[in-house]
């Protein structure tokens, strides 16, 4: 998996490209959505196999999930903005498999389960996979995994969010707060 600091990104920068004034709410739902995926290596304390459709990056990496969280938390929190509320959260949430398929180890991401439980990569796969526990990632390991996601993640997600801000700026040249 990439690690939280690569998803917390992409979900920020996700809220950013779509509604560059995102209220709190939205950015905070769409850090949960984008980080809450991994709630599944719980499974591994129950004694779920990783392969088993609820197993690590099982379901709660597929599309279908993002659509269904991404759908109830636009419900009930969205107000009147309920569409940008589901797009920010369905791309926030799916954003986490995606990075998990450009990973380099693992055995894949379920994105289609539970329709079908054939775990995917994409043929770019440079992300170093991030390890799982606190303890591990404060090693060379860890180090390899920041900075794979400092090159293809935060210098991009920057890049973007840059690009976001000067097209803004150059719309609204009177507004201060970006």
């Amino acid at each position: 998996m990439a690690s939280i600091f690569g998803h917390v990104l992409v979900a920020f920068t996700t809220s950013k490209l779509i509604d560059a004034k995102s209220s709190k709410l939205l950015l905070f739902l769409a850090i949960v959505c984008a980080i809450i995926p991994d709630i599944d290596v719980l499974a591994f304390k129950f004694g779920i196999s990783y392969s088993h459709p609820l197993g690590h990056r099982g379901f709660t990496h597929s599309i279908l999930f993002a659509l269904v969280l991404s759908g109830l938390l636009s419900f009930l929190f969205g107000k009147t903005r309920k569409l940008i509320f589901a797009i920010v959260l369905f791309l926030s949430t799916l954003s986490h498999g995606v990075l998990d398929a450009m990973t380099s180890g693992g055995k894949g991401v379920g994105f289609f389960i539970p329709f079908e439980n054939s775990r995917y990569f994409f043929p770019f796969r440079e992300i170093r996979v991030s390890p799982i526990g606190i303890e591990q990632f404060f090693s060379e390991w860890g180090m390899r995994v920041v900075m794979s996601e400092l090159k293809y993640i935060a210098i991009p997600c920057f890049i973007i969010l840059a690009i976001v801000f000067v097209v803004k700026r150059i719309e609204n040249p009177n507004v201060e707060d970006y």
